[in-house]
């Protein structure tokens, strides 16, 4: 027997659902029908469809399955129950986005993420700007979990620096896109990290272990790029940093300390140590040194003078828990210096519930059975296989609008078809990210797309050939499984 994991193990030990009567066109029609109602709902709320209105019409996508299901004589019980073995199996994904929204807070109050932006600002030249924008971001990204966060903040500020030194905008954008969703793409704490292994039936960390092996080339490559692009532009201006760091300073008492904290998570990752006795150390360690080094931000949040034990306690749960905010005079910050707490991950997991009534009900039904030996006779190869993964990908992320829809509805597809050709969890929740999670920012319709143009300024046109990390991945991923590079199979 295997070393035992806090893997969650979606359908692993499920029987596989097969139903003759279902036609393939039966089997598409929920998926359609999914489709066009996400794309119509996307329409209509834009960014605010992840607020809600899109897990009910995952839900509504249910229900049109299980119509489908009942045409071919399956009883709701079967629907049911298939949905509840469904759910049973993301308790451990469900738990760990939780705590990360946890250490997230204890993060923020500790000063550990201002700390990573005020020493990152630092390195700032004209010559190696873009190269520095990549750098700033992916490490900012990583520690926050959160491309989105990152370019809301420190991406703003570093737009108005390029502007000042002459750099197009289109060009600062990439770089700093780029940086964000290598650090989304890499981070324990984010939400798209946690979803595609869930999704696949993975482990987190070892998912991320095995994203290494085609996201590091690529974000080299990327980095060649912009150091190259650097050197051959002719910049004027100067970059004036000065306020940023001196803002951060009169938030937080900035110093190096606070890194032993991702330095015992890190070590600890590397020990192979489970991930949610991991991320509880640094959420945990993040409190006690909040309480050391930045008592007045815990006295902040918990809205008192001076600290006392319930005081201390209520600020540091509270930074675990809810929203919470240290206060900033300056605006570019005031975003970076926000925090969800365990709460913020609430929206996700709906996500995931909702997923998996829908994954459930087409299981039940027989749906991604046919559907899987319909694509699969359409790529009988191994690469044909990443290949259709790849393209459902993108082709949700154009459709439906949602990078989250583009990694839950392939993953839910395609997790058998990867089993059945020995090929294990990890090699599918990688295809996931590497064509659904990043290219959904290349889309000016997709609600990243949409987001990040918005916040940065700088229309998705602009900035789409410079984000060349997002473009370049799912080329990457269908190259390593072209020649079969760090295709690992299933442990027999």
């Amino acid at each position: 027997m295997g070393k035992q994991t806090n893997a969650p193990k979606l359908d692993s030990e499920q029987p596989i659902i097969e139903n003759e009567s279902l036609t393939i066109w039966e089997a598409f029609f929920p998926v359609f029908a999914l489709v066009a109602m996400l794309a119509y709902n996307v329409f209509v709320y834009g960014d605010d469809a992840l607020s809600g209105s899109n897990q009910f019409v995952l839900l509504l996508g249910a229900a049109v399955a299980a119509i489908v299901g009942f045409k071919n004589k399956v009883s709701y019980k079967d629907m049911i129950d298939e949905v509840a073995e469904n759910i049973k199996s993301t308790g451990g994904a469900i738990l760990i986005l939780l705590m990360v929204g946890a250490l997230a807070g204890t993060w923020l109050i500790s000063g550990i993420i201002p700390s990573m932006i005020y020493y990152g600002l630092q390195i700032l030249n004209p010559t190696i700007f873009l190269a520095a924008c990549l750098v700033i971001c992916a490490i900012i990204s990583i520690a926050t979990g959160s491309s989105w966060t990152t370019s809301a903040t420190v991406g703003i500020a570093l737009i108005g620096i390029g502007d000042a030194l002459g750099i197009s905008l289109g060009m600062t954008a990439g770089a700093v896109l780029s940086g964000a969703y290598f650090g989304d793409k890499m981070s324990p704490m984010s939400d798209t990290t946690n979803l595609a292994p869930a999704m696949a039936g993975g482990e987190l960390f070892a998912h991320i272990k095995y994203m290494t092996y085609t996201t590091v080339p690529t974000i080299l490559v990327t980095l060649v790029f912009f150091l190259i692009l650097g050197f051959s532009l002719d910049t004027s201006g100067t970059a004036d940093t000065a306020q940023l760091l001196v803002d951060i300073e009169k938030a937080f008492n900035v110093n190096i300390w606070v890194f032993i904290v991702p330095a015992v998570v890190i070590f600890l990752i590397i020990k192979k140590t489970p991930p949610l006795v991991a991320l509880l150390v640094g959420t945990l360690l993040g409190g006690v040194f909040a309480l050391v080094f930045q008592p007045h931000v815990v006295a902040q949040v918990a809205g008192v003078d001076s600290l006392t034990v319930n005081s201390a306690y209520k600020g540091v749960m509270d930074a675990m828990t809810v929203d919470v905010a240290v206060a900033t005079e300056n605006e570019a910050l005031a975003d970076l210096f926000t925090a969800g707490g365990m709460s913020k991950m609430l929206g996700t997991i709906w996500l995931i519930l909702c997923a998996m009534t829908f994954g459930g009900i087409m299981d039940a039904i027989g749906a991604l059975t046919k559907i899987s030996a319909f694509m699969l006779s359409l790529f009988d190869s191994i690469f044909g296989l990443f290949a259709s993964t790849v393209l459902t990908c993108l082709g949700l992320n154009i459709a439906a609008s949602d990078q989250y829809l583009a990694i839950v509805v392939p993953g839910k597809m395609y997790a058998q078809a990867y089993r059945d050709k020995g090929l294990a969890p990890e090699n599918l929740s990688r295809t996931l990210e590497d064509s659904g999670t990043v290219t959904s920012v290349l889309i000016p319709w997709n609600t990243c797309g949409a987001y990040q143009s918005g916040v940065l300024g700088v229309p998705v046109v602009d900035y789409a050939f410079f984000a060349m990390f997002n473009w370049l991945s799912p080329f990457m991923t269908l190259l390593f499984a072209a020649f079969k590079i760090k295709i690992k199979q299933l442990a027999k």
